[in-house]
């Protein structure tokens, strides 16, 4: 019961609560823009077992593994970012967290400022990348054949 104790339950890396009951790389995909790949390569850099359990590592491997964090983007080539090349500065970015979906919103953003296809098609919430709109996506009201109620006349 003693080992049982000594576990942390929640551990804060980034701007994220990760789960200390579940293996490092496997935790490390709980924050955004980190995934099993991704969190591989950062446990390696950190130098900590990926299968060990995070709340069981100590505070020197959890520092080691914030650093990784941090310094992710920069130590590794342009190929492997999640955004290679940025819209407004053109260099490659490896966005973390809540950086993702602002970098999403600001893209969508531009794309209707621009007036472009997928912009127009994201203002009127359609399909964006060339599904089908003929028979699936459709919201509101139902398109069919209604039935007389029975006994009405």
């Amino acid at each position: 019961m003693a080992q049982e104790e000594d576990i942390k339950y929640f551990v804060r890396i980034g701007t994220t609560d990760l789960d200390g009951t579940k293996s490092v790389r496997i935790a490390l995909t709980g924050i955004t823009g980190v995934g099993r790949h991704t969190s591989s390569v950062i446990s390696r850099m950190a130098n900590v077992d990926e299968y060990a359990l995070l709340g069981r590592i100590d505070e020197a491997s959890i520092n080691r593994l914030r650093t990784a964090v941090e310094q992710y983007s920069a130590k590794i080539p342009p190929w492997m970012s999640n955004r290679p090349k940025d819209v407004y500065t053109g260099e490659a970015k490896h966005l973390l967290g809540p950086d993702v979906a602002l970098a999403k919103d600001e893209d969508v953003n531009l794309m209707r400022k621009i007036r472009c296809y997928r912009g127009i098609r994201h203002e009127t919430g359609q399909k964006v990348r060339g599904q089908r709109t003929k028979s699936t996506g459709r919201t509101g009201t139902t398109v069919g054949v209604k039935r007389k109620k029975e006994g009405v006349a």
